[in-house]
């Protein structure tokens, strides 16, 4: 049975490595520029947004749409196929442009003696956020290096049909991410590249509201290190995946993992969003009990949440009533509620209180009352009720008789069991005879 098993995983994990692979093409958008100058000698970029596809096969395959442009990537070290998750190919978007290198003099290793190139990166994302990779292209071209540049490239018909070969890829399981407060966050990201060598960067990048700070470096030529975050032995098998040991609400802003091979660089961004949910409490126990005429202050408090905007309405309904299956009545919006001014934590989060003054009347006796609590880290609203009991005031005039009748019936109680008593007393005398 074991055997079988085993069997059976085989060809479940070759049929899955064989689906990946047979991905012969993806529908992208090719983001051309063309860059004029002006009369001022300045230049100006437009964009122009075209239709293409990346096409995967042997040089000199023909195109499978002949009406697009076609980027041909043709077999090399790397296999683009391999980073793409699952069959749905519908819910990938792939988008193309145009790649100046640092330094166009730099000869790639693996490249012809006499080849120079022209560069091309693509973006794969998939719409449901399960992964984003970038990828950079090579296209061997004859021309002499003092053309490799955007201005004298040549430009691309409609038509064409572009060979390239994939020289790089960075990739992320985790293009965007919530975290709360307090907690160790991994940001994943992997990387490949078409030669092994030293002459390679691998960076963490942060932006936090415009500014930007570097977390982790290590340079493959001379093995320094700076920062922390990344399992230094994990990097030889392609792995930069950075952890942050212990978030804060600071913690937000967009994470950029970067690798750069002379002359080429490429990098994906993640972005971090911190979410802290709402603490909400009441002043009063889960029933209130009120007599007719007297107020009572109504707080509802939510704290320690992040980021700022959160919503509290109070409602105010007859549980009896509201159990109806069928022609219940809604609940009804307080509205001579009051909303105090927002307070700021030290650990950056929040704190807002929603009140209102309860006068009650004897029709309100057996409602209850409900704070609901919104915000974009709950999946379901906070709700935090109780249930009002009123009740009529006692009459002064029956209070005292009352307690007249009860110091009356003391007395009279007093003198009997005193008379009880002497009795007792003088039936244990001893008689004369």
């Amino acid at each position: 049975m074991a055997l079988i098993l085993k069997i059976l995983f085989y060809l479940y994990l070759c049929a899955g490595v064989q689906g990946v692979l047979q991905l012969t093409w993806l529908p992208c958008q090719f983001i051309d520029e063309r860059v004029s100058v002006n009369e001022k000698n300045e230049t100006n970029t437009e964009l122009i947004y075209r239709d293409a596809m990346l096409q995967f096969g042997q040089k000199g395959d023909a195109p499978l749409n002949p009406r697009s442009i076609t980027f041909l990537v043709i077999g090399s070290k790397l296999d683009l196929r391999r980073y793409i998750e699952g069959k749905d190919q519908e819910n990938l978007e792939c988008e193309l442009r145009k790649y100046s290198p640092t330094d166009t003099h730099v000869r790639w290793p693996v490249q012809e003696p006499n080849d120079y190139n022209f560069w091309f990166s693509v973006t794969i994302k998939h719409t449901n956020g399960l992964f984003a990779l970038t990828s950079l292209l090579r296209q061997p071209s004859v021309r002499p290096s003092s053309s490799q540049n955007d201005r004298n490239r040549p430009a691309i018909s409609d038509r064409d049909v572009l060979t390239t070969m994939v020289v790089t890829v960075v990739k992320t399981q985790t293009p965007s991410l919530k975290a709360g407060i307090g907690v160790a966050k991994k940001l994943h990201c992997q990387f490949a590249v078409d030669h092994k060598g030293p002459n390679m960067t691998v960076e963490w990048n942060a932006q936090f509201h415009g500014e930007r700070r570097q977390l982790f470096s290590h340079t493959g030529r001379t093995g320094h290190i700076e920062g922390q975050g990344v399992d230094f032995k994990s990097l030889a098998g392609g792995d930069a995946s950075y952890t942050i040991p212990y978030t804060k609400a600071t913690s937000k802003g967009s994470y950029i993992c970067s690798v750069l091979v002379s002359p080429v660089f490429a990098s994906v961004d993640i972005s971090l969003q911190i979410e802290e949910p709402p603490r909400v409490t009441l002043n009063v126990g889960p029933v209130l009990t009120l007599t007719l005429g007297q107020d009572q202050k109504i707080t509802c408090e939510a704290g320690g949440y992040h980021p700022l905007d959160v919503d509290m309405v109070w409602h105010k309904n007859d549980p009896v009533v509201s159990g109806q299956r069928v022609g219940a009545p809604l609940p009804t919006v307080l509205t001579n509620t009051l909303l105090s001014s927002h307070k700021h934590n030290s650990d950056m989060t929040f704190a807002v209180t929603s009140f209102f003054y309860l006068t009650p009347s004897l029709s309100d006796s057996g409602k209850e009352y409900t704070c609901i609590v919104t915000h974009q880290s709950l999946r379901m609203p906070i709700r935090k009720s109780f249930v009002l009991n009123v009740v009529e005031p006692t009459s002064w005039g029956f209070t005292f008789i009352v307690a007249v009748l009860i110091i009356v019936l003391l007395a009279v109680l007093l003198v009997m069991l005193r008379i009880l008593h002497q009795g007792r007393r003088n039936s244990h005398q001893k008689k004369p005879y």
